[in-house]
């Protein structure tokens, strides 16, 4: 009998003992909102990008990746406007000490009293005070109702470059990788030869100075996303907006992600720069939130690097000698969120025919961490054989091997992290050069030459 009843501390139980993803600074008592990847982890979430770029670039027509400074000219985020208005309203606890962003107090008490209409994203500083006393929303810490009033907090983390006090300049860790594609829409267009409609895609460490409690890599400070922005012509943005949002959706299903737990959210309030806007949320532990956005940018963003560089970002049409500044349409995906997704969907507990209860990760062959495991049976006589085939097997696609305890708690073990495929070595090995091969989510098993398991093992991993 199969449960994914998952919660959040189970997860976080599982990738902490697995090897997965442990605090950030532990061994100091860690730093809020910091996760470090272990060994495991950086597996599966490495596997995650490569899908991503495969299905975004590779396979993409007429698309492009960079790799863009995270460090960039100060006048970037001038243009892009996030000096002057990239900030959360915060309130203070008086009791607690703790801060919270009022908007999710009230989005919150809303949905667990079940009221209907309340937006806000609508919402001015004075009417969140006002609704946020008037039902006397108590913090989530504490249970009380004591706050400061609303005070706009800068997500952006600043520092000086230069040697001396004197000689400084103010420079920002990026809050968002999208600024890095705007502004290397000439180089690549011109070296690339590309003609419109075309996209610019990265994958990269983004920053922000956000407090919020608990959620595991839910929110972090820092992240790396996944983004691609298609330039195209003003005519054009609607169709591959709606093109972009179905490319979103099966991307996420190739991943085995359950589409019964995802759904399309149109944003409530526009950016300055949308014409259109919507999520796709996933059924995470902690209910419905955003898992990625789509958004119809228009002009806005080369409009605005043109006028604060003085580069004319023009696109000039070699058919129709048709000048304009595209629009943009873009896809972004953040890889932490994406892995939660991933883990929160993949993880089951199996009750067993002999009553005991196995926790599994199935996560789709191509994400899992390793694709097989090498098991010798017996450790005195099977593990020089194990141990070659291992090493053959490490040359073509990430391969464990494990010779501590019971075949029985071996398997166990691979299952947690979500190993498709076990290989075990024994006596018939030697003897007529066979192993056994144990499918994770069947636990069936095939008897397979030494010759073809490498083989068997990548046909059923590629994406």
């Amino acid at each position: 009998m199969e449960n994914n009843n998952v919660t959040m501390d189970k997860i976080v139980s599982l990738c902490k003992n697995r090897g997965i993803i442990f605090q950030g600074s532990e061994i100091y008592g860690g730093m809020g909102n910091t996760w470090d990847y272990g060994p495991v982890g950086v597996e599966i979430k490495n596997n995650i990008k490569r899908a991503w770029w495969k299905r975004f670039v590779q396979e993409n027509d007429n698309s492009f990746g960079v790799d863009a400074a995270i460090l960039m000219n100060s006048r970037v985020w001038e243009a892009s406007g996030h000096t002057t208005s990239f900030s959360d309203p915060k309130m203070d606890c008086k009791e607690c000490k703790t801060r919270h962003r009022a908007d999710n107090l009230i989005e919150n008490y809303c949905i667990k009293h079940k009221i209907d209409g309340v937006i806000p994203d609508k919402m001015t500083n004075e009417e969140m005070e006002k609704f946020i006393e008037e039902h006397k929303i108590a913090c989530p810490v504490c249970g009380k109702h004591n706050f400061t009033p609303i005070r706009q907090f800068k997500l952006m983390f600043e520092t000086s470059r230069g040697v001396t006090e004197d000689n400084t300049d103010k420079i920002y860790s990026r809050p968002e990788t999208a600024q890095g594609e705007f502004v290397n829409f000439l180089n690549v267009q011109r070296s690339m030869r590309a003609k419109v409609p075309f996209g610019i895609a990265q994958i990269g460490k983004a920053f922000r100075n956000e407090i919020t409690p608990g959620n595991f890599i839910f929110r972090t400070i820092e992240f790396e996303q996944m983004e691609h922005q298609l330039f195209c012509k003003e005519c054009d943005d609607e169709k591959f907006y709606n093109l972009y949002k179905q490319k979103a959706w099966d991307f996420l299903v190739s991943l085995g992600i359950d589409q019964t737990k995802l759904r399309f959210k149109d944003h409530d309030k526009l950016a300055h720069y949308a014409k259109n806007a919507c999520d796709i949320q996933y059924n995470f532990p902690i209910g419905w939130s955003e898992l990625n956005g789509i958004h119809n940018r228009t002009n806005y963003d080369l409009s605005r690097h043109q006028e604060f560089s003085g580069k004319n970002m023009m696109y000039l049409d070699p058919i129709t000698n048709e000048k304009y500044i595209p629009y943009v349409v873009e896809y972004s995906i953040g890889a932490d969120r994406l892995m939660l997704t991933v883990l929160c969907d993949a993880y089951r507990e199996e009750k067993l025919e002999d009553g005991e209860t196995r926790v599994v990760l199935k996560l789709a062959p191509f994400i899992a961490p390793y694709k097989a495991c090498v098991l010798p049976l017996m450790k005195k006589n099977h593990s020089q054989k194990a141990q070659e085939l291992h090493t053959m097997l490490a040359k073509y696609f990430m391969c464990d091997y494990d010779e501590s305890g019971s075949i029985g708690k071996r398997y166990r073990r691979q299952d947690e992290i979500g190993t498709p495929y076990c290989i075990t070595v024994d006596d018939d090995t030697l003897n007529n050069g066979t192993v056994t091969i144990r499918d994770r989510d069947t636990m069936k098993q095939d008897i397979v030459k030494i010759e073809d398991v490498k083989n068997y093992i990548q046909s059923r991993c590629e994406y």
